[in-house]
């Protein structure tokens, strides 16, 4: 029989694949990795310093830390390595290193060993923001359309920055002193270094997640390019984007831009100047109200004053004055009207029955009435229809007709028992 872990080393160390039956042995699975680390090679990598041990034994220690993301990787070199860097270099440094990692078998651990470290410089720092900035711009995290409106009157006032700082007693100072009933929470976080921007983005989600805070201040006092650099990290900026509470940023002095500045929703000088912005002056806006009320009644006083002239005026016009002197006018001349008109028609009457009179006369004189007055008879001759036409020659009268004799007193019947023609000629 083969000793335990002689057959089972044979297939897998000479290539073969790892199974149940065949499983690779600690030394192996060691040997394929440093193999495979191996051929990496050279690498260049960045990140911040956040230990540093220069041992006596002719090795320094270093601990490398991606800013943006809770990463970090063990850095061995030798002493000379970070001597021969230009600037010094402390925790807190961003730092290119090259190098070729190196895995420990004995311990399982890997290890990055160094030949070369660079300090970044201020030139290229600023050109990587700018670089982070305009990738940012272009996703829209910076659209003013974007931007929140502070609160008039904020119940709480959300606060980040370090512990005692300068930053935090002037936003203190500034913000009690302009409303005394202000309530602030603070929630404190390292402003500068390897560690400050895990711990600002905690602080900025915890104010966030409060219903109770209406605006946050991040502040933080002046310092180098260096110093502000977690407040141009990428995560930070995302945070400030992605958070629902409106956020102020006072980084700084007046030159300083990080990016947060453009991220938030407004952009403070200074810690000062973000608590001027953030809580209002009671003093101020109690005299302000004091002088809109005192203009407010002005204003009224002279609007009802230019209203009461405006209805004085309007009273004092004939027709408000005296309203019923248009109505006397006018039943005034209605009557001379009346009279006028009665006269015309009394004129009219007259006239016309003085003309009717003097048709009656004429048709009086000469009616049939008259001219049987002065001796003539009106002679009608009567016939079966009742028509009764008038005679109005001999050759109507037959003898025997039967005939009605009208005068002016009454009416005869008499019958023809001849007639006589001009000339003397009688028929019978």
């Amino acid at each position: 029989m083969t000793a335990p872990g002689t057959g089972a080393a044979a297939g897998p160390s000479a290539g073969g694949p790892s199974t149940a039956e065949h499983p690779w042995p600690v030394r192996v699975v060691s040997m394929k990795i440093g193999q495979w680390i191996d051929r990496l090679g050279e690498v260049w990598v960045e990140g911040q310093i956040t230990q540093l041990n220069r041992r006596g034994g002719g090795t320094a220690f270093l601990t490398l830390r991606d800013p943006s993301a809770n990463v970090s990787l063990q850095v061995t070199c030798l002493p000379a390595v970070l001597d021969r860097s230009e600037v010094p270099l402390n925790e807190g440094t961003q730092v290119i290193v090259r190098g070729k990692f190196t895995y420990w078998a004995g311990r399982g651990s890997l290890s990055l060993r160094i030949t070369e470290i660079r300090a970044v410089g201020v030139g290229e720092l600023l050109a990587r923001i700018e670089r982070l900035r305009q990738l940012l711009h272009a996703e829209g995290l910076f659209d003013p359309r974007l931007k929140r409106p502070l609160p008039f009157l904020p119940r709480t006032v959300g606060l980040v920055t370090a512990r005692a700082s300068a930053a935090e007693r002037d936003v203190r100072s500034i913000a009690e002193g302009r409303w005394p009933d202000v309530r602030i929470r603070a929630e404190y976080a390292t402003v500068q270094g390897p560690t400050a921007v895990p711990q600002l983005v905690t602080a900025l989600r915890a104010l966030d997640a409060d219903p109770e805070v209406d605006v946050i201040i991040m502040a933080r006092g002046g310092g180098s390019v260096e110093d502000l650099l977690p407040f141009s990290d990428e995560a930070l900026c995302r945070a400030v984007h992605a958070a629902r509470t409106p956020i102020v940023s006072a980084i700084g002095h007046e030159p300083d831009n990080p990016l947060c500045d453009f991220a938030a929703d407004v952009r403070a000088a200074t810690p000062t100047d973000a608590a001027k912005r953030v809580v209002p002056d009671v003093v101020s806006e109690l005299a302000r109200i004091a002088e809109l009320r005192s203009r407010a009644a002005a204003a009224l006083r002279g609007w009802v004053s230019r209203e009461a002239h405006t209805l004085e005026a309007l009273r004092s016009r004939p027709v408000f004055a005296h309203p019923m002197r248009l109505v006397d006018d006018r039943a005034t001349e209605i009557e001379r009207l009346l009279r006028n008109a009665r006269r015309d028609v009394r004129r009219t009457v007259d006239r016309e029955s003085d003309g009717v009179r003097h048709l009656a006369a004429r048709l009086t004189t000469l009616g049939p009435a008259a001219t049987m007055a002065r001796g003539y008879a009106v002679v009608q001759k009567i016939t079966p229809d009742g028509e009764n036409p008038v005679v109005r020659s001999i050759d109507d009268l037959a003898p025997g007709s039967q005939l009605r004799v009208r005068v002016p007193d009454g009416a005869a019947k008499a019958a023809v028992m001849g007639v006589e023609r001009l000339g003397g000629k009688t028929d019978e």
